[in-house]
């Protein structure tokens, strides 16, 4: 078992940032980043946007760390941060666990 977190930010570079930094602090084992459209209220307006979705995987353990650390670097004052507790294939959630090792679980 290991989670996939989805985050939407507002800028390909924002996505790619965010990203590198928790692959780069083993707190997530990688990442995909693609564009979508979105539409949502917002100050009650309903808006509009072009913005990137990062999902990111990593162990349920992490959760808690991972969050919180999105939420100091975001640039959003909102940002959405939702996780789903998934399944994969043995090697791959081997390897999803082998590439966070070493992180400390305790939040920041």
């Amino acid at each position: 078992m290991f989670i996939l977190i989805y985050v939407t930010n507002p800028s390909e570079k924002v996505a790619n940032d965010i990203a590198d930094h928790l692959i780069k602090d083993k707190m997530v084992a990688c990442a995909n980043v693609f564009p979508i459209k979105s539409m949502y209220w917002w100050q009650g307006n309903i808006e509009r946007d072009d913005e990137y979705v990062t999902i990111l995987k990593t162990r349920p353990e992490l959760w808690e760390k991972v969050k919180n650390e999105i939420e100091q670097i975001h640039p959003y004052d909102t940002p959405c941060i939702m996780k789903w507790e998934v399944a994969a294939n043995a090697a791959y959630e081997d390897w999803i666990k082998k590439s966070t090792i070493g992180v400390n679980i305790n939040p920041l």
